[in-house]
């Protein structure tokens, strides 16, 4: 089990920043034949960034809805994350070819979605967790080296 950091806690990044979000919906959990080839092409995928540290992937944190799993995945360049989308040579493409076989088998069976955000300016707070989220995937700092307020965090003007 990861540490607690008992303080308050920020990330502390200068530089692009791109959070991926990537989720499989289950949608005829009685078919595992369908999903599962989905569900389990995300590990590799994940160990094969992790592994590269030009890939441009800082980190990433798996979650589980009430749909199925969801990714958090944090880029430093969505020209990076959009090169190993389309790389013939990298796991996402042979996973994403197999998904289109399965989804024209058993239409609506397994679902998969993303959204791209790229970020100007972000903004986090940690007490009493370990390092999570942005800040497992940068560098977490105590709060006051990043300002003690969110809007210090973002740079912006301080209400009077």
């Amino acid at each position: 089990m990861a540490d607690v950091i008992s303080g308050r806690m920020t990330h502390d990044y200068d530089g692009d920043l791109v959070v991926f979000l990537i989720g499989m919906r289950i949608n005829k959990p009685w078919r595992p034949d369908l999903w599962f080839p989905v569900f389990s092409a995300m590990p590799a995928m994940l160990a094969e960034l992790s592994k590269d540290n030009d890939s441009g992937l800082l980190g990433y944190r798996l979650t589980l809805g009430a749909g199925g799993p969801l990714v958090v995945q944090y880029w430093n360049s969505h020209e990076k994350l959009y090169r190993f989308a389309g790389d013939r040579n990298a796991a996402h493409r042979p996973a994403w070819a197999a998904f289109n076989r399965l989804a024209r088998k058993a239409p609506g069976a397994v679902g998969i979605w993303h959204e791209t955000y790229v970020v100007e300016r972000a903004e986090s707070i940690y007490s009493g967790m370990p390092a999570s989220g942005l800040a497992a995937a940068t560098l977490v700092v105590p709060v006051a080296r990043r300002g003690e307020t969110a809007a210090e965090r973002l740079g912006l003007p301080q209400a009077a």
